[in-house]
């Protein structure tokens, strides 16, 4: 356990701390908007519905910070290519995986956001 945790650590500090940090911010918001949505279900459906738009706002917008952080690493990773003017397939190799975790982590909040919001749709219904 403590292995994987340390892996899954290391990776999140591999795609930006910054833009991570954000993402993770966007998955624990949409995670607190999913649980009060599900708390409010049988009791206050108007507050449940409201609830749905947030949390489909905080997965879009981990999403997008994920992309913006990729294009924003590739342009860095371009300038320092053609700075030292030698493009070794394994220093490229390694810039793209690293450009790559963040629209993961953002495309995986965006998806359990949606999830939870198709799941919550069905048990309103």
């Amino acid at each position: 356990m403590t292995i994987l945790a340390t892996t899954l650590f290391n990776r999140f500090l591999e795609g930006g701390a910054l833009f991570m940090s954000l993402i993770l911010i966007c998955l624990l918001v949409s995670i607190f908007f999913t649980v009060k949505s599900i708390l409010n279900l049988k009791s206050n459906n108007e507050v449940s519905t409201k609830m749905f738009k947030h949390i489909s706002d905080s997965g879009t917008l981990a999403l997008a910070l994920g992309v913006m952080s990729a294009f924003l690493g590739l342009i860095t990773a371009f300038d320092a290519l053609e700075a030292s003017g030698a493009a070794e397939p394994a220093i490229i190799a390694g810039g793209l995986k690293v450009a790559l975790l963040s629209p993961l982590f953002g495309l995986f909040t965006f998806s359990v956001s949606k999830l939870a919001t198709l799941t919550l749709r069905i048990i309103q219904k």
